[in-house]
């Protein structure tokens, strides 16, 4: 793959395609992405961990990214593409190593802009908490 391909998410979730590279390098797998809804599952080992013996703050808003990015290509039109504008990311406990689910919702769709929250949880706790703006790009 060279620098300006694309990957299609919604190939990626449905087990037809290869996760792009962020997705491989945290190490998390798409379990479904469908009608503005995604869901993964994120193996976090030591070397997430900083020097707290805790996962880094940038590596869980890597992880709610990462499954709004899905949730929003579940929706998107033929051509259409998109890029997060803004993200605020909340911190409600640690997270060690272990498994983390991620969830992630379209909130509201607009024709240039959507609206999107994730959440993580670990051990049934939310862990964390991310909502994001997208701007949607008509090609």
């Amino acid at each position: 793959m060279n620098k300006h391909d694309t990957i299609d998410l919604m190939e990626v979730a449905n087990n037809k395609a290869t996760p792009p590279n962020c997705d491989l390098t945290l190490q998390i797998q798409t379990v479904f992405a469908k009608d503005g809804k995604a869901k993964g599952i994120w193996e976090v080992d030591e070397k997430f961990l900083n020097g707290l013996g805790v996962t880094m703050g940038g590596y869980l808003a890597s992880a709610a990214d990462i499954m709004m990015a899905y949730a929003i290509s579940s929706l998107l039109k033929e051509g259409q593409t998109f890029a997060s504008i803004d993200l605020h990311t909340t911190f409600h406990r640690p997270v060690f190593p272990g498994t983390v689910e991620v969830y992630a919702v379209v909130e509201r769709l607009g024709k240039k802009v959507a609206y999107l929250t994730a959440e993580l949880v670990q051990n049934d706790k939310k862990a964390g908490n991310a909502v994001s703006s997208v701007m949607i790009i008509e090609k």
